[in-house]
């Protein structure tokens, strides 16, 4: 069984996810009832969207229609102007719904964007539908970081809400909105911005789910044992305990080890502590009240302070009092100094940062300063579920420079290398959205993610980018391209993504199409589809075709 690194989302098929089989019914029962509107919210890293995804695959044997929208990914100009927010929102669930982009005709500035949206909504997205509608919204904590806006689009959703009790249409529309109550601290928040709906905070790991999860890394632990030590020092957080068994699954170090270390700036945690401690020192209030805490201090906690610090999963309330969520907490912060917010909070920044570089660095190629195999791999896994998600295409090419063997015994590796990173740099040029990226496959093969675009989109992207490359006249005196300078293949594939195909589909399918633009004599772009009969589609260095 292959390991998972705990990041993002746990994928819909990973044995790696252990159910809340009492939330998970409650939120099937609530999504039945017209209108209804479900509020996931906890800290950061607790499964939200882990759970967010098996929901809205289970409403589909219901026969009914979901749209995701991650709010992540919207651009922060986009979350900052309440007009361009509400037009993203339509363009993309009538995107998602498959139904034509009318959204010019319904939009007008003499009523505002909230009454157009409310229109576009009411007259043509729940008319067009005879099914339920799941809009589910992740990280609409990304909102709340403008308030502005945030004070218009929330009241929005709550007047949808209250229409459903008043007409029939909007009864078709359920909403489940996902997020991260860490955003209550920067906006000195002292309840929840959004109070309708179910609310549902996901709750710590109990020991037979740990016992579970062990199991699934295929940990020997024939008693609770080990799991009970686990959980006195992290508790159940959900990222904390598959975080630590990831790393005893791997052999590479005991839980005696990771307890001991736990506390260390080595320690698997470190980065998570840091992020808590910088957030305490920047509200010192909130660092002296936590201390107490800690100490166990006999006094009465202000409620703002107890929600703030419940917020961030540091606290719980046991027995009439509160107390660390956990000892990692409770050791790791009684060492620091939580009053004086100036002391370490430069030092800390600069740590942060330094480890952000790091891990950026494990995620680059070396020689062209562009992604690596390892990147493209994660990045490849990432947005084949998000394409799943929003039933959009995915592309890929696979470029491989022309008789670049040829070059290197020619030149020397030297120019070779030099050769290699002018290539990484002219497809790096050519890449305008920061969503696309290129990543180093291997030698002199280049492999390039386009999101979110159609068969057309990426044969005239693949196209530029071979011109960009040509246009470079690196000379190639032994290349058997009559051209004699240095030329690209590439192999261009497009799918949309589904929960019962794999990324690996698509790199057989480049694969296949970059095999074929060798085959048919180099310096060109060949278009491999997934229908059942293998179609090309060139655009070749003769016909300079324009897509």
């Amino acid at each position: 069984m292959l390991l998972e690194i705990p990041s993002g989302s746990v994928p819909l098929d990973s044995p790696f996810y252990i159910p809340w089989m009492s939330i998970e019914e409650q939120i099937k029962q609530e999504i039945n009832k017209p209108g209804s509107l479900i509020r996931i919210k906890s800290p950061k890293r607790t499964g939200k969207t882990s759970l967010l995804v098996r929901i809205l695959d289970a409403v589909k044997s219901q026969g009914y229609q979901s749209v995701s929208l991650n709010l992540e990914q919207v651009d922060s100009t986009i979350l900052g102007d309440l007009n361009r927010l509400l037009r993203w929102l339509c363009i993309s669930i009538t995107r998602q719904l498959g139904l034509k982009n009318l959204i010019n005709d319904y939009w007008d500035e003499d009523i505002g964007s909230k009454v157009s949206c409310t229109i576009y909504f009411e007259d043509y997205l729940l008319k067009n539908i005879n099914v339920p509608l799941i809009l589910a919204l992740d990280e609409v904590n990304y909102i709340f970081n403008h308030p502005n806006v945030a004070k218009d689009f929330f009241p929005l959703l709550r007047s949808w809400y209250e229409e459903a009790k008043r007409n029939v249409i909007w009864r078709k529309l359920r909403f489940i909105i996902v997020y991260s109550t860490e955003i209550y601290i920067p906006l000195q928040l002292n309840q929840s911005p959004f109070n309708i709906g179910l609310p549902i905070k996901l709750p710590e790991f109990d020991i037979s789910q740990i016992q579970e999860l062990a199991k699934r890394h295929n940990l020997n632990w024939t008693t609770e044992k080990q799991a009970i030590q686990l959980m006195e020092m992290i508790g159940g957080h959900p990222y904390l305990v598959r975080l630590a068994l990831y790393y005893l699954a791997q052999g590479e170090l005991t839980l005696t080890q990771l307890i001991q270390n736990a506390l260390t700036s080595g320690g698997i945690y470190s980065d998570h502590l840091r992020e808590h401690l910088i957030t305490l020192q920047k509200d010192p209030s909130l660092g002296v009240a936590f201390k107490k805490i800690i100490a166990q201090e006999n006094f009465v906690l202000e409620p703002t302070l107890a929600y703030k610090l419940d917020s961030m999963g540091l606290v719980k309330f046991v027995d009439q009092q509160w107390q660390p969520l956990c000892n990692l907490y409770r050791f790791y912060f009684l060492q620091q100094n939580l009053e004086q917010e100036d002391i370490f909070e430069p030092r800390l920044i600069k740590l942060t940062q330094e480890n952000k570089r790091l891990r950026k660095l494990v995620y680059l190629d070396e020689l062209t300063g562009i992604y690596n195999r390892r990147y493209f791999d994660h990045y490849l896994e990432r947005e084949w579920r998000r394409m799943t998600r929003e039933k959009a295409p995915l592309s890929l090419m696979l470029l491989d420079i022309d008789y670049f063997k040829n070059y290197n015994d020619t030149y020397g590796h030297q120019l070779g290398d030099a050769c290699l990173k002018k290539v990484a740099q002219a497809i790096q040029k050519s890449l305008k959205r920061s969503t696309d990226i290129v990543a180093r496959y291997g030698g002199e093969e280049f492999a390039i993610i386009i999101s979110q675009c159609d068969n057309k989109g990426a044969l005239f992207l693949a196209e530029i980018i071979r011109e960009q490359i040509k246009s470079l006249a690196i000379n190639h005196k032994n290349s058997q391209v009559n051209l004699k300078i240095v030329t690209a293949s590439i192999g261009v594939a497009t799918i949309i993504p589904a929960l019962e195909t794999q990324p690996k589909m698509l790199i057989q399918m480049a694969d296949e199409a970059l095999y074929q633009s060798k085959h048919e004599g180099r310096n060109r772009v060949t278009f491999r589809n997934n229908q059942p009969l293998i179609l090309f589609e060139k655009c070749t260095n003769s016909h300079e075709e324009r897509l």
